[in-house]
């Protein structure tokens, strides 16, 4: 609909009826619809506008319809709930819909076709085909830029095209033609010329009317292909000029590379996106660095990435299979000629070596020759590693084979695998910026990509403001936390986000009588070992744990290539000595490797194989054995053995808003998917649940396999075929509700779900079935069980910072120049309909703090702003691993830990698998997780 003056608007009486419910709504519309064309029989020009817009609100009061000119009548919900609790589509919203379309239709027909585009700002979209196809963006941009350069006066008005890579372009109006073809040469690597044919068809046209009653408030729906079209606008220069990965861009332009090690560099760059928000649209800028292959030799990357030094004489299977894994995909050049080089994609590493591998030099059987009798033959080239694997590009019906030692990686390539952790440490000490200096980065960013001289943004109607967004901020007070009234202190006010353990014990203090210790480490001596465990154990012992001094066995001691028969005999000595007792080992301490590699397989032999609590510890920590350190460990193992730390004093005094008032529960869940080329593994869920209420500190977790990159959780609640009891409902929220009845003899009365992981286009789909799946888990247990239920996605993985006004006033920031924990903005940058807020909880402690991003999708507990950001304001000091607030809510966090725990379960399984060429075949396959052991499940072992 057309906005309406507020002088226009002022004799507007709210309307009698509401359209949605009159019966007689079909012949008041069909009457406005047939007739308004001869009732305002003047169109709308540039001069008239008082005389239209009179005659406009006449008739639309007069059929009861103002209400859609003035925002009196609301968009309803998409969605409604019916009587079992499921969700299904709202007529209303359907009926307004349809409504408030067709008012806009007739109220268009009155305004004349010159100034219709001005007013609704209408833009083209246009679909594109190019052929031959193009897989390239970058050379897709540069047969589009040819297409303006030879057509642009001609055949496209003049019209600036913003395209996206792919197969679809827009304009700021519309086109002479609505489908046409061009045929043009473009110049390609080598000085080859080759013809191209490009379709144009014109497929939509749209206005950024909706939008604007978006950003209003006035519309529930957002117009995402608007925004998109106008993001697409936005990234044209910065896609022709710099790398793109997703929404970032990457340059050495921005800064020097730095190189990571195993054969990778650095490169500095920034995040785009146009996002909607209370305030209007706004441009989300943010600066950012990722990892790309070095430009050098292939046989220097190889040697850098798989640390051969010096290069070996033979190039082995296994080496094969890691180098194949690193190189499928990688764009490589050719050295050994004169010529100009050719550009090949790695599909692969040949089985044999160059000396050995045999083809057809023209295609005759009779003719064939090794690749490196062929390079001496036709190029005059010894190979020096003759004995190397090729590498394979082309096809598999016209493959090319390329020795190793005559390839050069292509500059600018993204490296999307998995670092190792010291590349991830070399990354993070190459970009963390204070917040001063990356605030002075963003707009240096700004300047450099000059968005006010930006033709096609000017074209689109679009202006970016040169400043950053100012928004009021609230500071959430800390919790007060309570402590064991044995200590000196029994409470506790956290200053900053921290506070210590200085003359507090756990309010519940854990009891460890058998424990054993195993070290793997091969420098660390037994003194060493045997200091450490007394250090630690009097730890315990000093703020709360009743934990034996003494160990039920003698400390083992293992080299590290022998760690998992190290756990088993450890294991079978504790069930020897200890089962005729009556007792078990509550607690083995791990002592790891130097090398890094071995946690994953210690945590799945002891959680899913021999029931045992662990707790790892780094060699050079238990060499220098930290006061701090061992605090942090004594938190963990009180957790691990069923023990408390600390809890809200409100919750533990039962004056907890929301929670102390009924029973409630506490969920979080997770997803984590694979590592990229790792196509053969399952994706992994993780839900935990809080099982102690009122005190809301102990978090039992359920995980579960599902199909490979599936976000959305399948185990939230299953019906399971039994062939003799039928249908058996089952999943992991009714498990953990049957667990939290077993534990506090009481049925949950509310229910709050954090949930990780869900981007923002997934919103939808995550309502409409996870909402479901929990309504499904409560009726199962009794139809008429239907808590109200909160569910809100937290989101760590976005690019929005925020920095205090003034860097120099010391009471707006800590002590890292960071904004101060419990800042919660909840307006100006938020949704435009929805309920969202940005919260800082945690201090800085190098870098920019991120705030996390909360967005409530569904809320039956009618929790107010403040309520819901400070319940997860308070929660976020109760963590269980450290005396710190932390930055995303416990439950999700617990829920993250867990699903990566989870993945070290099935890592290693598929190793096979992924190294195999045909990966993508067994994707559909669902990898069963190990059983958890009984001995261990109900307590936080993965914390």
């Amino acid at each position: 609909m057309a906005d309406i003056s507020a002088s226009s608007t002022a004799d507007l009486s709210p309307p009698e009826i509401n359209p949605l419910t009159d019966t007689n709504i079909n012949s008041s519309l069909k009457f406005l619809m047939s007739n308004i064309k001869s009732i305002i029989h003047t169109q709308l020009v540039s001069d008239n506008y008082p005389i239209w817009c009179l005659q406009i609100l006449k008739l639309f009061s007069a059929n009861h319809f103002a209400g859609y000119l003035i925002g009196d009548i609301p968009c309803p919900p998409k969605l409604r709930s019916i009587a079992t609790g499921d969700l299904e589509p709202n007529p209303a919203y359907t009926t307004w819909q349809f409504l408030d379309q067709t008012l806009s239709v007739a109220l268009y027909s009155t305004i004349s076709s010159i100034i219709l585009p001005y007013i609704l700002n209408l833009e083209s979209c246009h679909e594109v085909k190019i052929e031959p196809e193009v897989k390239s963006r970058a050379f897709g941009r540069m047969v589009m830029n040819k297409l303006i350069e030879d057509f642009g006066e001609s055949h496209l008005g003049q019209l600036k095209l913003a395209y996206d890579g792919r197969n679809i372009f827009y304009t700021a109006g519309q086109l002479p033609f609505t489908s046409k073809d061009f045929e043009l040469t473009v110049m390609e690597r080598r000085s080859r010329k080759r013809t191209y044919t490009v379709s144009i068809e014109f497929t939509k046209g749209f206005d950024l009317h909706p939008l604007k009653q978006f950003l209003k408030g006035m519309q529930r729906d957002c117009p995402h292909d608007t925004i998109q079209a106008l993001d697409v606008v936005l990234r044209k220069f910065p896609s022709e000029n710099y790398v793109s990965v997703s929404r970032s861009f990457f340059s050495p332009k921005f800064g020097s590379k730095e190189e990571i090690g195993g054969g990778l560099e650095c490169w500095r760059g920034y995040y785009q996106s146009l996002r909607p928000t209370q305030t209007g649209l706004s441009l989300n800028l943010d600066i950012s660095a990722t990892s790309f292959f070095k430009p050098v030799k292939l046989m220097d990357f190889v040697s850098e990435s798989l640390e051969l030094k010096p290069l070996p004489k033979v190039f082995s299977e296994h080496l094969r299979i890691q180098a194949n894994k690193i190189l499928k995909g990688v764009r490589v050049e050719t050295t050994h000629n004169s010529e100009p080089s050719r550009c090949y994609k790695i599909t692969g590493l040949t089985s044999q070596p160059a000396n050995k591998l045999l083809f057809s030099v023209d295609g005759q059987a009779d003719t064939t020759i090794s690749v490196a009798q062929y390079f001496k033959d036709r190029y005059k080239y010894n190979l020096l590693y003759a004995s190397y694997p090729c590498v394979q590009a082309g096809n598999s019906k016209k493959p090319v084979y390329l020795p190793m030692e005559v390839c050069k990686i292509v500059e600018g390539q993204r490296y999307s695998k998995k670092l190792n952790e010291q590349q991830v440490a070399n990354i993070l000490r190459a970009t963390c910026k204070r917040p001063a200096v990356r605030e002075d980065g963003i707009m240096k960013i700004w300047s450099q990509n000059n968005y006010t001289d930006d033709m096609h943004a000017k074209e689109f109607g679009i202006t970016v403001d040169q400043h950053l967004k100012f928004v009021e901020a609230r500071i959430l007070p800390p919790p007060k936390l309570k402590y064991h009234d044995s200590g000196r202190e029994r409470t506790c006010n956290p200053s900053l986000g921290k506070w210590n353990m200085i003359g507090k014990r756990m309010v519940n203090g854990g009891t460890v009588d058998s424990w054993a210790c195993i070290c793997f480490a091969g420098r660390v001596s037994e003194d060493a070992i045997y200091y450490f465990c007394d250090e630690l154990v009097g730890m315990c012992n000093n703020i709360g744990m009743a934990f034996n001094c003494n160990p039920a066995m003698d400390i083992s001691f293992w080299p590290p290539s022998q760690v998992e028969n190290g756990l088993r005999d450890l294991y079978r000595l504790s069930v020897e000595k200890l089962n005729h007792k009556g007792k078990h080992l509550q607690m083995l301490i791990v002592v790891l490797p130097e090398a890094s590699g071995s946690y994953g397989r210690i945590k799945t032999i002891c959680e899913t194989e021999l029931g045992l609590v662990t707790q790892c510890c780094k060699p050079t920590k238990v060499l220098k054995c930290d006061k701090q350190y061992l605090e942090n460990l004594a938190l963990k193992i009180n957790v691990k053995v069923g023990g408390r730390n600390t809890v809200l004093e409100d919750a533990f005094n039962r004056t907890l808003p929301f929670i102390s008032d009924a029973p409630a529960i506490i969920f979080g869940a997770d997803v984590t998917h694979p590592s990229p080329g790792e196509d053969s593994q399952s994706s992994i869920a993780a839900v935990v649940a809080s099982m102690d209420w009122p005190w809301m500190t102990t978090y039992r977790c359920l995980i579960s396999s599902q199909q490979h990159r599936q976000e959305m959780i399948q185990d939230l609640f299953a019906s399971n075929a039994d062939p003799e009891r039928g249908n058996v409902p089952g999943g992991m929220v009714r498990e953990l509700l049957q667990e939290f009845y077993k534990v506090t003899n009481r049925k949950p009365n509310r229910i709050i779900f954090y949930r990780d992981g869900v981007s923002e286009g997934q919103y939808g789909q995550v309502l409409l079935y996870e909402v479901d799946a929990i309504r499904k888990a409560c009726t199962s247990l009794d139809e008429n069980y239907l808590p109200p239920v909160t569910f809100v996605v937290v989101q760590k993985r976005h690019h929005t910072r925020l920095f205090p006004a003034d860097h120099g006033q010391k009471d707006l920031t800590d002590r890292s120049g960071n904004i101060l924990p419990g800042t919660v903005v909840d307006r100006d940058i938020c949704h435009p309909t929805e309920f969202d807020f940005y919260l800082c909880s945690h201090s800085g402690i190098q870098g920019t703090s991120r705030p996390t991003h909360y967005h409530v999708l569904f809320d039956e507990n009618k929790f107010s702003a403040d309520a819901l950001q400070s319940l997860t304001n308070n929660l976020c000091y109760t963590y269980a691993r450290c005396t710190r607030s932390v930055s995303v809510v416990p439950p999700a966090y617990y829920a993250h830990l867990a699903a990566f725990r989870a993945r070290y379960y099935v890592e290693g399984r598929s190793e096979y698998r992924s190294n195999s060429t045909n990966t993508r075949a067994k994707t559909a396959e669902i990898q069963t997780l190990p059983k958890i052991k009984d001995t261990i499940k109900h307590v936080m072992f993965y914390c």
